[in-house]
């Protein structure tokens, strides 16, 4: 086992849930409000594997809330996103270790370059540490004052003799060139892994979880910690929930600012103006490539039925670089974001309020209508993208009832679908997640529309 140079906390019950803004899920303690001090390094934040910069938005709120100012922070949004199943193998749409180091080495020299830092903190999250590594690992840790890596499978999802080309096998080349040595970091960076006690689906002995049940995978759940490294167990929480739940938060401020955060909770602007990208699945592909000629409609709609609330508060099609807005909203309103764009399904995306501006509120469509929903009258989604659905850990409904589809124990599922008859079309669909809530609307499957109520936490 490798040992951690701080306490180790068991327990992500540590802090208490508050009741914060707009009955939204907060955890932590409420201490006088402070600003944050002037030796905070710029912050660039690190997405995973198919995903995008919006997963920090969450965050990044926190951070502000904190007093760190808006324009030192950054997430990268990487044009592909998704590993190559060999990492010297060029895959259509797909990306290997090198092009995220390359493209995270220019996201770093324009913040740099924007704020005037000589150094910088990076903080990822599952793959994007890996790239984080690299970087730093082969040239760029003058440029690196913190390295924070949430839920990153550091010796590999698996180790197997099979696939060694591929960057997620700890016996492959990639990872053991990062690992080789008596200490697995880079001298001069401060280094900071966060990760489950048991509860993240990449870090597993059994391969139930990457399609071999029963095979063993030589990684345990102390897979991502660090020789070298200040290590952080923080309970019970998934693999994603470690970059983005405000536990992990906690203690991604208070590593990088030196200081406990004054607040967990995120403070409401008066004024918030959303916009980000439209991007694309170019055969099935989850890419962050930008859409042209998409439109976004944003509706402000009842929390309590999902129906709209006047006419559209903004419309407006994106350009060759794919973004949309800005649109102002009140922090206090739930929102209905219609995504229309050609190929793919008319999304429906219900939100809860968004209580700060944005410029990363991206989207995407929809899956396509596939065999499994032909002759349902809708299909709503319930979608946490910042973690899993967690049964029985988390209290899930949808439409009433506990998903079948998402599976118990370790959480693994972060999508649930909802079938209706074409009887059902036009009624609202309740979805709660712990302590958020969300009504959409259920759409005609006819038409080729999906509703998704989209969870912010």
């Amino acid at each position: 086992m490798r040992l951690s140079r701080r306490s180790i906390l068991k327990s992500a019950g540590a802090l208490p849930l508050l009741a914060g803004s707009f009955g939204l899920p907060l955890l932590g303690l409420r201490v006088q409000a402070q600003t944050a001090p002037a030796a905070v390094p710029p912050v660039l934040f690190v997405h995973g594997n198919g995903d995008h910069a919006a997963l920090w938005i969450t965050t990044l709120w926190r951070m502000e809330s904190n007093g760190v100012p808006r324009e030192r922070m950054r997430a990268i949004n990487f044009i592909d996103p998704l590993a190559r199943t060999d990492d010297k193998v060029e895959q259509a749409n797909r990306s290997s270790t090198e092009d995220q180091r390359r493209e995270l080495g220019e996201a770093i020299k324009e913040l740099q370059r924007r704020t005037g830092a000589s150094r910088i903190a990076l903080v990822g999250n599952s793959r994007g540490g890996y790239s984080i590594r690299n970087y730093i690992r082969n040239g760029g840790g003058a440029d690196i004052s913190h390295a924070v890596l949430c839920g990153v499978p550091n010796h590999g999802i698996y180790e197997w003799d099979e696939g060694l080309g591929g960057e997620f096998n700890g016996r492959g080349p990639f990872l053991r060139g990062l690992n080789e040595g008596e200490s697995e970091v880079t001298p001069g960076t401060a280094f900071l892994t966060l990760r489950s006690d048991g509860n993240d689906k990449y870090a597993q002995a059994d391969g139930r979880f990457v399609g071999k049940p029963g095979t063993p995978t030589g990684v345990t759940s102390d897979g991502p910690a660090l020789k070298g490294a200040d290590n952080l167990v923080l309970g019970a929480l998934d693999h994603r929930e470690v970059a983005f739940h405000p536990r992990a938060f906690r203690e991604i401020y208070k590593f990088i600012a030196g200081r406990e955060p004054s607040r967990i909770e995120i403070v409401p602007e008066a004024e918030v103006k959303l916009s980000g990208l439209v991007t694309g699945t170019p055969g099935g592909v989850q890419t962050n490539r930008p859409v042209s000629g998409a439109t976004v409609e944003i509706y402000r709609v009842s929390p309590e039925t999902g129906e709209r609330i006047a006419g559209p508060i903004h419309s407006s099609q994106t350009g060759a670089d794919g973004r949309w807005g800005p649109a102002q909203v009140e922090p206090s309103w739930y929102l209905e974001i219609v995504l229309t764009s050609v190929g793919t399904p008319t999304t429906h995306l219900y939100r809860s309020p968004f209580p700060r501006s944005s410029e990363i509120a991206h989207l995407r469509a929809a899956r396509p209508l596939g065999p499994a929903d032909a002759g349902a009258g809708a299909v709503v989604l319930m979608s946490r993208p910042r973690g899993y659905l967690g049964l029985p850990r988390d209290v899930v409904l949808i439409d009433g009832k506990e998903p079948k589809d998402v599976k118990s124990g370790v959480p693994t599922d972060s999508v649930s679908t909802l079938r209706l008859t074409a009887e059902e079309v036009g009624r609202p669909v309740v979805t709660i997640f712990n302590t958020e809530r969300i009504v959409a609307r259920a759409w005609p499957a006819s038409e080729n529309r999906i509703a998704i109520a989209e969870l912010t936490y």
